[in-house]
């Protein structure tokens, strides 16, 4: 069994809370953040860069996740002004970069290739630590490989083989990083592990947990998407399917879909259980509703009214289950044939879909370090993810995200923890639009549809536009 280190600091913010938690309130440890892969030329480089940023930041994005060694991104060996750039734009929002060295050519176990890639990945390290210095990138993370349980993203690595690299890599980018960190640890982890189509990658989780002391793992990190089969029927895509059942297609994939968000909380709290009490972090580091690129194989469910009542109410199951940080795939669309693939909450434009303005309004309602509150089970409540957070500027605000195509009518005084004060509003649901409206309520609130809605004592600071 791996030992455990002292505490690090990680969850300083968290820990430093000197706030008693009353029964039936806990202490929100998730950070917001996203991946900026194929997206990354509008995110670094286009015209409205810089509203990308600004959008980015009012989501409160504390973690961008790059990838280096994989997929049509900058090479820092051949354009390292690219690279930088793409940091910086990371910087600008607020932000820590992790920088995930996401793979090499097989064969896996091959020593020279081992190697070769350890070199390349600690010449990053040391090419980082020269152009931002020690005093911000000790505070960067560090993700060794890309789902290496999935044969057609990460090569379908074998545990022991992964494991050969998790060590060759931690090693020397510890030792390069501990003189910045001094007593605070190394933010470094993975295995970024495939939890959509791969049985079993709860035993990586497991495994990596008792091979890797504290010193050497900041963080444990997983993927969920609802589903990785179409919206439309499979023979008007391309799919492979192979031994796995075709998806059933309208209402019924959409309700499918949408029932799995519980998992989200669920699969926080087994990861957590299988880090115990030592200082770990419990990241999901990928998610959305379908796992695809193209509009016609997702429907339109990454980006419409649905995908943002599925993203709402997987980001109240992560708190709930005391996740460390989601990170939503992706954050930037990248510009296919011309136009946005099915993935980016914003447009190549910098413009935001329904989920992107979900997360927007609810970030600067729900922060880390806030207390929250979940309600009790009620018939009443059935089908609705309801949060309620008091920060400790005395803020106090309400979620509620309606997971039905139904209209739903809620009455405040069931979700308790203070909801019932609160009577200044924003809407996002099947009747607006696509837009976030303002709106007053006494002791309900409605939501028509798929949609969600924020209750506060004050919602007039809220920036939309």
């Amino acid at each position: 069994m791996a030992g455990k280190a002292t505490a690090s600091g990680s969850n300083a913010a968290v820990e430093a809370d000197a706030r008693a938690v009353p029964p039936g309130w806990q202490v929100s440890r998730l950070r917001y953040g996203f991946n900026e892969i194929d997206g990354w030329p509008g995110f670094a480089f286009s015209d409205n860069r810089s509203e990308i940023q600004r959008r980015l930041s009012l989501m409160n994005t504390e973690i961008i996740r790059l990838f280096v060694f994989d997929k049509p991104v900058p090479d820092p060996f051949k354009r390292w002004d690219f690279f930088a750039a793409v940091v910086d734009a990371v910087l600008a929002c607020g932000a820590k970069p992790m920088i995930t060295f996401a793979k090499f050519e097989p064969p896996h176990h091959d020593p020279v290739r081992i190697e070769r890639f350890v070199k390349r990945a600690t010449e990053i390290v040391w090419n980082c630590l020269e152009q931002w210095g020690g005093e911000e990138v000790k505070d960067w993370y560090w993700c060794v490989w890309n789902e290496p349980n999935n044969p057609d993203v990460g090569g379908n690595l074998s545990y022991r083989d992964y494991l050969t690299i998790y060590r060759a890599i931690s090693e020397p980018v510890v030792e390069l990083l501990a003189p910045h960190t001094k007593t605070a640890r190394v933010n470094i982890g993975g295995p970024s592990i495939d939890g959509t189509q791969r049985a079993y990658w709860l035993d990586w989780i497991a495994q990596l947990l008792d091979d890797i002391d504290d010193d050497h793992l900041a963080f444990v990190n997983w993927h969920m998407y609802s589903d990785w089969r179409p919206a439309a029927p499979v023979e008007t895509v391309k799919v492979k399917l192979v031994d796995d059942p075709a998806s059933p297609n309208g209402p019924v994939f959409e309700s499918l879909v949408m029932a799995r968000t519980p998992q989200y909380e669920a699969r926080a709290r087994s990861v957590a259980r299988l880090i115990g009490e030592r200082d770990i972090l419990n990241f999901c580091g990928e998610l959305n509703t379908i796992a695809h690129h193209e509009h016609e194989f997702t429907g339109g469910l990454n980006r419409n009214i649905f995908g943002a009542a599925y993203y709402a109410s997987a980001i109240l199951n992560l708190m709930r289950g005391s996740a460390d940080l989601e990170m939503r795939w992706t954050a930037t669309s990248k510009h296919w044939f011309g136009r946005d693939d099915a993935y980016g909450l914003l447009t190549n434009d910098g413009v935001p879909t329904p989920p992107a303005l979900a997360k927007q309004i609810i970030a600067q309602h729900v922060r880390r370090g806030d207390l929250i509150h979940f309600p009790s089970q009620d018939p009443e409540l059935c089908g609705i993810d309801a949060v309620v957070a008091q920060g400790e500027n005395g803020r106090t605000s309400v979620v509620l995200v309606n997971t039905h195509p139904t209209t739903r009518r809620i009455e405040l005084p069931r979700i308790g923890g203070g909801a019932e004060r609160c009577h200044d509003g924003l809407r996002l649901d099947a009747a607006t639009g696509g837009r976030v409206t303002r709106v007053q309520a006494a002791d309900t609130i409605t939501i028509e549809g798929y949609g969600l809605a924020i209750l506060s004592e004050d919602a007039s600071r809220t920036i939309i536009d």
